[in-house]
């Protein structure tokens, strides 16, 4: 790599600028770069700017550009913007949930750019309440609380033991071994648990090289005492578990979800907990938000947050702090965590895995 220091982009709005961009991180990459903002305004997660005249102007900053972080409000970067980057090297989109629409992947590959994200900045929260919602329906925390707020103290020991008690030794089975079922292995580690992972996109030796076995999802669902859901939604996976993956599940398991709320069919979720004999923490549910009549509210095997497993309680959150530390590495010639890749990306899209 060059000395030199590297030029760097971030093409993003306003909102994007103030929010996600901690003064600590810029400082980090001002120790290794210069930098430049374009601001271009309107965008959400998951769109692209479609105003022709934002990728002029985009187009025109592009010249002596070593890398280009873009995030909401950037256009779509496509061959013939990506022509007008002589110099690019590096391509990294900090909050795409997954699907990259702001990067003309093809394009970028056929010009042997690297291409990064970092959406799985939120990730790690979520892995963490994870756990946490295997530890309170292990224990049907949720029924316990129902009867405490109806003014019924104490505990029922015949209440007590229908639920399973400790995490400690227990197998755990993870739909989905992502960014987030990793993480999730990490912290399950100190609870002595044995860890079966289905996840078709995975590359064999990683099993090994983490300690689970991977699996079946018929086996992680008739065959282990807690079953988590961290599948991210796509095509394929939409509905993936339904009315006969349910039945699967034997008594006295525990189920979480913390992925989304439509990779598990609502209408077949709701019957199974009905018959009463599973525990469920759910972070997520289809529809959300919850109508407030809804049925799944009444049940006492299920424990429900409104979608909050993403929440970090930093002012910031985590995609500019994993992007400075992905350039960074890139820049000093050391080799990038979070590729974009035909292979994540038919993960993401639901397409067949290579």
């Amino acid at each position: 790599m060059s000395t030199a220091r590297p030029k760097i982009l971030l093409a993003c709005n306003q909102w994007v600028r103030d929010n996600y961009l901690a003064p600590v991180d810029i400082e980090r990459l001002e120790s290794f770069a210069q930098w430049e903002w374009f601001a271009c305004e309107g965008g959400g997660i998951y769109d692209t700017n479609q105003n022709p005249e934002a990728a002029a102007q985009l187009r025109a900053r592009l010249a002596d550009v070593d890398g280009l972080i873009i995030c909401h409000g950037a256009p779509t970067l496509d061959a013939a913007l990506l022509e007008a980057a002589p110099q690019l090297k590096i391509i990294g989109e900090l909050e795409g949930d997954r699907f990259a629409s702001r990067i003309d992947l093809e394009a970028a590959w056929a010009r042997g750019l690297r291409t990064v994200d970092t959406t799985n900045g939120s990730s790690y929260p979520v892995a963490e309440w994870a756990l946490g919602l295997m530890l309170v329906a292990l224990r049907n925390a949720g029924a316990q609380f129902r009867r405490m707020i109806a003014g019924e103290n104490g505990w029922q020991r015949e209440e007590l033991e229908k639920s399973r008690g400790m995490l400690t030794g227990k197998r755990v089975g993870l739909i989905g071994g992502g960014h987030m079922g990793r993480r999730l292995i990490k912290l399950l580690r100190p609870f002595e648990t044995e860890i079966w992972v289905h996840d078709p996109y995975l590359p064999r030796e990683m099993a090994e090289a983490l300690g689970f076995l991977q699996t079946s999802l018929d086996n992680v669902l008739s065959k282990c005492d807690v079953i988590v859901c961290l599948a991210p939604l796509t095509p394929k996976t939409r509905g993936m578990i339904g009315q006969r993956e349910l039945a699967l599940i034997p008594s006295g398991t525990v189920l979480v979800n913390v992925s989304r709320g439509p990779v598990i069919d609502a209408t077949a979720l709701v019957a199974r907990l009905k018959q009463g004999d599973i525990f469920a923490g759910l972070d997520v549910f289809d529809p959300e938000p919850i109508p407030p009549d809804h049925e799944i509210l009444k049940l006492s095997n299920v424990f429900l947050s409104p979608h909050i497993g993403w929440y970090s309680g930093d002012k910031h959150p985590h995609f500019f702090n994993l992007m400075v530390d992905e350039f960074d590495r890139f820049f000093q010639g050391h080799e990038t965590y979070f590729d974009l890749t035909p292979r994540s990306q038919a993960n993401r899209l639901g397409n067949k895995p290579s």
